[in-house]
């Protein structure tokens, strides 16, 4: 018995051996498609058919050998048991031909003739794996936005958007099928499924947030510009912040208005606009009266009246001078202050203008509205220096051929009266130069001060003073007209210097009406504290406003630092890298349209797209506004011949 399992497996080896490609080229195609189903598929078919084949060896091999070997004597059946005597006899016999008739070469073709290929399995597998090509090929194509709009449209049909804006804005709710959208801020915002039930995709908003939506609707109060995805479907909701009221001043137009003396009326007209409602607007009035140190004031507030808009407050008067309480020599200061309706009231104050009543001319060469000075003997006046330069150009049309000497002693002694006149009214703005250049003279005895001599003030000097800008102005027109004077009359031009003269004696007198500065008080208003946590020790968001002397800024964090440089390739982003790039992009993007396209990328690199990591990568890099510069050092190698030649040791 033992002789026939052993030959029994040696012709199931040897069919096996002859079916085994069959095998492999039916698997083969869904190795090449990576399909997982179909490799398992026909595997399985490969094991049911080896197993179906050895069967068939082990129920037919008795013929298959005879039929090929005739020294067998059609008698191979033997060697499976013989029960008389005669058979067992021939099974001996045949036990020893078989060692030199049944070898190796034999099976194989025993093989070859009775097991075959079979190329309809094989052919079977390549049409089924050509048909999965082919659909995934399909699946594939991009859709026309045909089919896109159709289906966006279907699995929207699920989904109703309901927006209901704040109550004080009178904007009615809506309600409809998803879309983009303009809703006012602070807008509720409800994305509700047409048939309530249990979903698992929520409402994905571009900032990060996720909104669960099911049998309830997912609420979200408008504060920002996002868009929102649900099943693959984007749209955009556009946020309009609620814009403080507007103040428009169309009479007068001038900051400072200087009525004419014989003035018996002033006009004041004015507008007010609010996006939504004008709840309040004053227009608040300062009179001013008096000179010197004797200046009183006298305020008042007289509400706008309202109009068929409430949006709009408009105040067009024709004031008598009675009526304001001008006279002679006095200025109204006036400025208006709106209020809209919003829940958190914006209020809008607007520049102080101001309406002045010459008073009686009083010949003054100084400014009374800059602090007094000691006048000293040799300061001329720009009156003096316009008259001194109409004489030289007087005596030269007289003299033609006035000695050239003479004319330019007596140009650069202007000159130098004009640069004298300068230093004193640029001391005024903050200029660092003294009040008569080099003429000062000091003992040698006399200690200097160095720091004033030889430093620099950092500061801005100009802004110490306590002019308003409309003085520094004309006192910035009067000191660059005498610049120019002065240089044409170093460059011994007296008819050029003339011109700039005259302008600076105009600013001059235009100083001189300004008696007095009116200014609005204003008080430190310190931040609200928190007392539910004052005098308890919690430190807990609390920031020291000290900053740690020497600690160096850190422009980037480590972790949006971490985050760009996991972009640049194709590994694993970390943790939690959605929140820090959303938090990145809120931070330090201001627009409105390039925020909403980096919050898109943040949200696409989410999703699994690998080309869209180089736009996030972009904008996130495009976000750093003062990158350090990092100095490093070039890599040199250290090699003993490197280290000898450095250190100087004799080879």
């Amino acid at each position: 018995m033992q002789a026939d399992a052993d030959i029994i497996d040696q012709l199931q080896f040897a069919a096996t051996r002859r079916r085994a490609p069959l095998w492999i080229a039916a698997i083969l195609p869904w190795v090449l498609l990576l399909s997982f189903p179909g490799i398992v598929l026909w595997s399985a078919w490969a094991v049911w058919d080896c197993r179906r084949l050895r069967a068939r060896v082990r129920r037919d091999w008795t013929g298959w050998i005879d039929a090929t070997v005739p020294a067998l004597e059609d008698s191979s059946a033997l060697l499976a048991g013989a029960t008389s005597a005669i058979g067992q006899l021939q099974r001996r016999r045949l036990l020893a031909r078989i060692a030199t008739t049944l070898t190796d070469d034999v099976l194989a073709a025993i093989a070859r003739e009775r097991v075959r290929f079979d190329a309809r399995w094989f052919a079977l597998s390549v049409c089924a794996a050509l048909a999965l090509l082919a659909w995934r090929q399909v699946q594939a194509v991009p859709p026309t936005p045909h089919e896109v709009k159709a289906l966006i449209a279907k699995q929207t049909s699920e989904i109703t958007v309901r927006v209901t804006p704040p109550k004080y804005t009178g904007v009615a709710a809506s309600v409809g099928a998803p879309r983009e959208l303009h809703v006012p801020e602070h807008s509720v915002v409800e994305w509700c499924l047409r048939v309530p039930q249990p979903v698992d995709t929520p409402i994905e908003l571009s900032d990060g947030q996720s909104l669960k939506i099911g049998r309830a609707c997912a609420r979200w109060n408008a504060t920002e510009s996002v868009f929102w995805r649900w099943r693959g479907a984007r749209y955009k909701l556009r946020v309009i912040p609620d814009q403080p009221p507007e103040v428009s001043m169309s009479a007068p137009r001038e900051m400072i208005h200087t009525l004419a003396r014989d003035a018996a009326s002033a006009t004041i007209t004015l507008a007010v606009r609010d996006d939504y409602q004008v709840r309040r607007a004053t227009l608040h009035l300062t009179l001013a009266r008096g000179s010197g140190e004797n200046i009183r004031f006298s305020d008042r507030e007289l509400p706008l009246p309202e109009s068929s808009d409430p949006r709009t407050r408009t105040w067009n008067k024709q004031w008598t001078l009675a009526e304001l309480g001008m006279e002679p020599g006095d200025e109204l200061y006036f400025f208006v202050r709106a209020t809209d309706n919003a829940e958190r009231a914006h209020t809008t104050v607007s520049p102080t203008y101001t309406l002045r009543l010459p008073g009686p001319v009083e010949e003054s060469d100084e400014s009374s509205a800059q602090p007094m000075l000691v006048k000293p003997e040799n300061l001329r006046s720009q009156r003096q220096i316009i008259i001194d330069t109409e004489q030289l150009l007087a005596d030269l049309k007289a003299t033609p051929g006035m000695n050239p000497a003479t004319v330019r002693s007596r140009s650069e002694a202007i000159a130098d009266d004009q640069a004298q006149l300068r230093r004193r009214y640029g001391q005024f703005l903050g200029e660092e130069s003294t009040l008569f250049g080099g003429e000062d003279h000091h003992d040698e005895d006399e200690k200097h001060d160095v720091v004033a001599e030889f430093g620099h003030m950092h500061d801005q000097a100009e802004n110490a003073t306590l002019f308003d800008e409309s003085t520094k102005k004309i006192l910035r027109r009067a000191l660059s007209a005498m610049w120019d004077a002065e240089k044409a009359l170093r460059a011994i031009t007296p008819k050029t210097a003339l011109p700039p003269e005259h302008k600076a004696l105009d600013a001059i007198k235009q100083l001189q009406q300004a008696d007095r500065i009116y200014l609005h008080k204003t008080a430190f208003v310190p931040p609200a504290l928190k007392e539910d946590i004052r005098m308890t020790g919690d430190v807990v968001g609390a920031k020291s406003y000290r900053r740690e002397q020497g600690a160096p800024a850190v422009p980037i964090p480590g972790e949006v630092r971490r985050l760009i440089e996991a972009l640049d390739g194709d590994g694993t982003l970390p943790a939690l890298w959605s929140r820090d790039a959303h938090a990145w992009i809120r931070e330090r993007i201001v627009n409105e349209e390039q925020r909403l396209e980096a919050q898109r990328a943040v949200q696409d690199v989410a999703d699994g797209c690998a080309a869209c990591r180089p736009v996030l990568r972009a904008w996130l890099r495009g976000a750093i506004t003062q990158a350090p510069v990092l100095l490093q050092a070039k890599a040199a190698p250290q090699t003993p011949f490197t280290r000898a030649l450095r250190n100087g040791v004799p080879r």
